[in-house]
């Protein structure tokens, strides 16, 4: 029992520390990457509040137990804050649109994993779903070979083969304009700016994003990462167009720094109110996050929102679909960000070496 009592203990203070660490905002990957599991989080710190009771039967806790066990329900309720925005239990941020047959822009992003070899699962979901817009990421020159039939119906394309896990490659059936292909932050780390043009003539600003993350076989700290969402977020802050981010961010819905994204950018989260859709990883359930994103200004609402199939990557493939109602005003925020949160996101982006006057503005007057 007493083994029994001390594995207890010691998960509950793992549990704590874990639930505690991310609130430093330090940037070092070991304490970024606990933004990731808060669901798992939640429910271990569940199952060790069971667990306490359970124990209660045989020996008491006493005032320490006792302590322990309320931390714990701490725990489990500032886990569950993080996520519960991502499930059906919260109002939803976009509305559904209610103009089926108007202008709309669809989107199929999809992370390949660069040794993945079953191009033709994905050429046949981009025949099924006939996306506006085709992104990959991972894509190197194997990928941009097995690629080439999509030329067909998507004669704009943007092409960045790198064979570092970070080449990227957009293919359209709507004309693209004032195109850029940046690396931001980092020399071999790509993204592409944009504006496509749609049916009617409308166009719409489009940043594709693929920042390398926070771990120990690629960058130690997140300050790269954050540095490029932010920088991009500022960008953004009221240019007033039409604006879709896209791409695996490598970075968690519910996380700090995302969050920052959202509030400097002004842009909303179709997933807010709907579910997590998470993307990654395919062969792991219980250890899956919604690592690839899709995030709109107020001008769409939404048409549909899927988790595609498996294509044999580690990433399941995002499908968009929105429809572009820019007098709606029935949103759900953000809020506007505060004095201190802008100031944070001019912070991150100095200490990524990257400024606002560096990111594209297509489109923008």
């Amino acid at each position: 029992m007493a083994g029994l009592v001390g594995a207890w203990v010691g998960l509950s203070v793992l549990l704590v520390l874990a639930s505690l660490l991310p609130l430093s905002r330090r940037p070092q990957w070991w304490i970024r990457g606990l933004d990731f599991p808060r669901l798992q989080l939640a429910v271990l710190a569940l199952l060790v509040l069971l667990a306490g009771l359970a124990l209660h039967r045989w020996q008491p806790l006493g005032p320490a137990g006792w302590a322990l066990q309320g931390l714990l329900l701490v725990c489990l309720a500032y886990q569950l804050s993080w996520v519960l925005p991502y499930t059906p239990f919260w109002r939803r941020q976009v509305p559904r649109s209610g103009s089926p047959g108007g202008p709309s822009l669809s989107l199929l992003s999809a992370n390949v994993l660069m040794t993945n070899r079953r191009a033709d699962a994905l050429l046949a979901l981009v025949r099924q779903q006939r996306p506006d817009l085709v992104i990959t990421l991972e894509s190197d020159h194997w990928w941009e070979q097995q690629l080439a039939p999509l030329e067909t119906d998507y004669p704009w394309s943007v092409k960045c083969p790198l064979d570092n896990l970070y080449g990227m490659h957009l293919y359209s059936r709507l004309p693209l304009e004032e195109t850029e292909l940046c690396f931001l932050v980092e020399e071999d780390v790509p993204s592409i700016h944009t504006r496509v043009v749609l049916a009617g003539g409308e166009s719409v600003r489009l940043h594709v994003l693929h920042p390398a993350p926070p771990s120990p076989s690629e960058n130690e700290e997140s300050t790269e990462r954050d540095a490029e969402l932010l920088v991009v977020a500022r960008s953004l802050l009221e240019s007033g167009q039409p604006v879709v981010v896209a791409g695996d961010l490598n970075d968690v819905a519910w996380s700090s720094t995302t969050r920052l994204f959202r509030r400097i950018s002004g842009l909303l989260d179709p997933r807010i109110g709907r579910g997590m859709f998470n993307t990654f990883h395919v062969k792991f359930p219980f250890l899956r996050w919604p690592l690839d994103h899709l995030f709109h200004s107020r001008h769409f609402s939404l048409l549909s929102l899927r988790r595609l199939p498996d294509i044999g990557s580690d990433h399941f493939p995002l499908w968009v679909e929105l429809a572009l109602e820019p007098g709606r005003d029935d949103h759900e925020g953000p809020q506007e960000p505060s004095p201190g949160e802008r100031q944070r996101a001019r912070e991150i982006s100095a200490h990524g070496n990257v400024s606002v006057a560096e990111v594209p503005e297509p489109g923008r007057a």
